[in-house]
This record gives structure tokens, sequence and C-alpha cells, in this order.
């Protein structure tokens, strides 16, 4: 029997707003419906909007022509509810039902769905459980495994997911350094070798190692540049050809980061390193410093007159222009130049300099390597001592240590000791900062740590006010040894929270409490501007990896050019201290 006509409503006038299309229907009514689910709202009206998406998509005829005429009402699965919300989009744009579901989840959670296997279900599951907004925050949790526990996940879940952001990330305006150092190794390799190559090196924001890069540059000097051009464009990685010519090339590769290729005479090379590595304000303010010596700087070369001075590498450039040589990672217009002039540029930590590690995690937690495994793969590297980090137990999310766990880990740590040869296992913990303050165990099991990183991990909303007195309230107490990742940021994902780091870092100098520089390189945390604030104040930095395995291990690299960057010295961070020193300052600190 066939369904009864439904009563055909009076003729509706025009929309006034046609630049809504039927598009904009479907995608709304799909969204709506998949906002429910997060929410966990009534599934009934769910499934009701996710099958009016579907039908208004397969539909044949005008849809506003259907919605004036109420034709669109006696087609089956578009109720008078549903009916009339799509009437009010088509007629102004705008749908107050659908902006007031949109305001009760954060802005950027429905980017989640474009995740292959991350429906609403499982969207729903890891912001609730873990607390994910963004897909930045995903990645991050993925990294520190704690979906392989989470019910309806698993191990083989989570690495597709982590497939799938990766992918997502390869359009991106802006990539992690981590991401495009990688990048950029596989191509720069290929061009240094080539032979018509004579001089190369890795340019801009790269070689001043920013956090985030927007494009990779390469700069090669060479007598012809054709073969070069036509080698660098067909690399076996490149997506598309943006643009080719005789002295700069530009590709998109299968990443989908932008790289340049540009090639100059090789008595131009020491001038266009010195330009393509210094940012605006450098440049700007070195052909100022020039312009007052009678002299022209530019990506050409070095000028009295028109007559250039001959500089054999960016050494001599700066020494011509009465200054020490600047490191590429110092370029930012900073007072740099400054410091230049009078020799006071410090001599940069190095990577060679750091002897031990710390604020690792285990399997104790969320790492995926044991004690011993995490023991031996930083002996293997060639370090004194690894500092174990774990989570503490408020931490439930990532297997925060209770008590027993806490005494049943430093019984393995003293074992390992005592039988690791020329390395020591210092046994710490990660330590949450709770809401009011204080610190996630009583005095008594804070006593047994070696040394405690403070971390703030939830209620990122806090005022300013309230979190920079709960911070400073951490750092008062006797038991912290170190700050962990100041801001919370998450590059490319999750802002800081807000926080008076000035505020932070004079009560790290008065109570002689260390601050991370959270190597992770979603973190790189505390930021390298504020480094040099806390280098003046005498605060003690920890290049600290965060790492939840082996190969994180490794992550100390991108804190050391970071810590470049902000201005330290090997004198300004404990990982250069070697194991007596470290042993000493920890005791020394548990007596404050």
């Amino acid at each position: 029997m066939p369904r009864q006509k439904r009563k055909t409503p009076e003729k509706r006038s025009a929309p006034v707003n046609p630049a809504i299309t039927k598009s904009d229907v479907v995608a709304t009514l799909a969204e709506m419906a998949d906002i429910m689910e997060i929410l966990g709202e009534n599934p009934f009206k769910s499934r009701a909007h996710q099958t009016a998406s579907r039908v208004i998509e397969s539909l044949s005829g005008d849809l506003n022509e259907m919605v004036q005429s109420g034709e669109l009402l006696n087609v089956k699965g578009i109720g008078k509810g549903i009916f009339e919300k799509i009437e009010i989009l088509l007629n102004t744009g705008v749908l107050p039902a659908y902006e007031e579901l949109k305001s009760r989840i954060p802005e950027d959670l429905l980017e989640l769905l474009r995740i292959p296997g991350m429906g609403p279900k499982k969207v729903k599951a890891v912001h609730e459980k873990l607390g994910v907004k963004n897909i930045g925050e995903l990645e991050y949790a993925c990294a520190e495994n704690r979906l392989v526990e989470l019910d309806g996940f698993g191990a083989k879940s989570q690495e597709k997911i982590l497939v799938g952001i990766q992918n997502l990330k390869k359009y991106m305006e802006r990539h992690l350094l981590s991401t495009a150092l990688e990048e950029a190794s596989l191509i720069y390799d290929e061009i240094a070798k080539h032979r018509d190559v004579q001089r190369h090196l890795l340019a801009g924001s790269l070689r001043r190692f920013k956090e985030t890069i927007k494009d990779i540059d390469i700069l090669v000097s060479a007598k012809k540049s054709e073969r070069i051009m036509e080698h660098f464009t067909a690399l076996h990685n490149v997506d598309s050809v943006v643009a080719k010519g005789k002295t700069k090339s530009s590709i998109v590769l299968d990443s989908g980061i932008n790289a340049d290729l540009r090639v100059v005479a090789d008595e131009q090379f020491p001038y266009a390193s010195h330009y393509f590595t210094g940012n605006k304000e450098h440049n700007t303010q070195m052909r100022g410093r020039a312009k007052r010596m009678g002299m022209k700087l530019n990506e050409y070369g070095l000028f009295e007159g028109d007559t250039l001075i001959p500089c054999k590498d960016e050494e001599a450039i700066f020494k011509k222009l009465g200054l020490v040589y600047i490191p590429p990672e110092l370029r930012e217009g900073t007072g740099e130049i400054e410091a230049a002039e009078q020799g006071e540029l410090p001599e940069l930590i190095r990577e060679s300099d750091i002897r031990g590690l710390f604020h690792v995690h285990s399997t104790y937690s969320d790492g995926i390597a044991t004690v011993g495994e995490m023991a031996l793969a930083a002996k293997q590297m060639g370090f004194e001592y690894l500092g174990i980090g774990d989570h503490s137990q408020s931490a439930a999310y990532a297997g925060g240590l209770s008590p027993s766990e806490v005494k049943k880990q430093r019984e393995e740590i003293d074992t390992l000791n005592e039988s690791l040869e020329g390395f020591t296992v210092f046994h710490g913990i990660e330590s949450d900062i709770l809401i009011d303050g204080s610190l996630d165990y009583p005095e008594r099991i804070l006593a047994t740590f070696d040394y405690v990183v403070a971390s703030v991990h939830s209620n990122f909303g806090l005022s300013e006010a309230q979190m920079t007195k709960r911070i400073i309230k951490a750092i008062e107490n006797p038991y912290t040894t170190m700050l962990g990742h100041p801001t919370g940021r998450l590059l490319l994902a999750r802002e800081a929270y807000k926080v008076d780091l000035i505020a932070v870092i004079e009560a790290a100098s008065e109570h002689n409490v260390i601050i991370e520089l959270n190597a992770h390189p979603q973190r790189l945390d505390l930021d390298w501007r504020y480094l040099k604030v806390a280098k003046e104040k005498g605060v003690k930095i920890a290049i600290n990896p965060d790492s939840h395995n082996a190969a994180g291990l490794y992550d100390y690299r991108y804190g050391v050019g970071i810590a470049r960057k902000g201005w330290l010295r090997r004198s300004d961070v404990i990982n250069a201290m070697n194991t007596a020193e470290v042993r000493s300052l920890f005791q020394k600190m548990k007596k404050r």
C-alpha cells in the first residue's frame, strides 16, 4: 500500500539567500548528526539528521523549489522539524540550531572526523577520556600510546590513525621543525652530491632552527645551473613542480612541503648564504650597519661604491662589518648584532656537550620500552646517565604510578644501577601540578625520588593569574626539581595556556628550580624567546626529550638546537654536567 501523502503546506516565498546550495544543506545536516553523536544525544535525532542529509544529497529536483512548494515534506526521510531547519537555512543563510550545537564542542574537534577510522563515537571517546580537542592533540596522544589501552582502539588502530594524521598534514601551511628536517635531508643530500655543485647549504628558517617551518630553502653555487635544476625538479619524491628557472626552482614534495633551490655563482655564495639565512629584522639591521659604515650589503655582495669587497665566507662578511661571527640560530634581530659588536656573544652549547637525559617514560606509565631498554639505548648513544620520569598517580589516562608501583620501580632501578657499569639511572617522576598548585604525592613519597619534574596536564582554561599562581606554588614546593613544559603548548595544535612566564621564571630563579626545555618536536617548550630571559635570571635549563620509546631519545638534538637559539651556553644546561655533578645538584636541591 503506497504511503499516504502528507498535507502540502502553503507555498513559501523565495529564499532570500540563494547562495546557500544543496551541498551546504547536506553538509550542515551531516555535521549536526555527527555533533549530536559526539555529545551523546538521542541517537534517533542523530540518525534522522544523517538520513535527511543523504536524502537531500540524492534529490534530483531543485531543492529551493521543493522547499517553496512544500514538496520536500512528501519525501521519505524528511520530517517536519528537519524541513523547517532546511527552510530557515535556505532563507537566512544561518541555522541557529546548528550554531548552538557547534558552540557545545571545541572548535577544531570535528577535524578529527577527517581522519580515516575516526567516526563520531571514537571522536567522543578520545575527547571524553583523553581530553583531545584537535588533530595535533590526537597525534600527541598517539605518540604517548594513549590509544592502545582505550576501549575501542588498540595498537593497530592507533597506528592507522597516525598514518591518517600524517596524510592530512601533507597540506598544512606550516610544518614541525623535525618533519621539515627529515624531508630536507632526503633532497639536500641528492643536490649536494651533484657533480656541478661547488658549495651548498640548507638556508632559511631551517638553518636558523625555527620551531615551525613554512618551506625548505636550499642554496648552492655552481658554474652551470641547468643540469642541477633538471635533477632537482625530477627527484623521486617530487609531487609537483611550481616553477623552474635558471637560478631558482620551486617544487612541492610528496609530503606537501614546498622546497626552493637557488643557484648562484661561487663568488656570490657567502653573501647569498647570509642573506637567505637571516630573518627580515636581522638582514635589515645588517644592511643598515653596512650603510652607516659606507658600504652596501645585499644577496649579491658587500660593496664599497660599485666595488665588490671579496669575502671567502660568512665569517669574513661579519669581520668586514666589525662583528664576530653570528651563528645562524641567533640571526633573528634580537640583539645579536650589538652583542657581536661588543664581543659578547656566548659560546653556544653543542650536541657533544650533552652527557645525559632526563624525563623519559617507560612501560610503568605510557612508554613502550622498559626502564632497562631505555637505559641501554641511552648508554649505546654514548650518554653517562638517564633520568626516568614516568607519570604520577593523578594521570590515570597515562597509567600514572601508584605508591606501590613507585616503590617497585625504585627497586628495579637500584638493581639496574648495580649491573650497568659506567652508567647511572636516576629515579624521577613527572608529577602533575594539581589545580591548587600542590604536587601529586604526599611528601614521604616525593622524598624518595632523585628528582621531580612538576608539570601541568589539566585545567588549561584557568585565567593567567590563576595559572601563574598555581605554577609558582608548585615551584615553591621544596620537592620540585624541574618545571616541565612550562606553557603546555603543542606546536601547530594547541596554544600555550595563559601564564605570566616572566613571573614564573623569576620564581624559578628565587627558589633555584630548573626549567625544562622539552625537546619533543611538538613542544620545544620553554620557547627559545624566553630561554634568554631564564639565562639572564640565572635559571638552569634541562634539555629533556620526554620520550616514550628509545627512538624518542634522539629528540634531544632538537632541544639543543632550540637551546642554541635561546643563547644558552654549556654552563646553562644541567645535561652538560657529569654524573657526579648531577647527583650532587639533586641532593643539594632536596635539602632546600
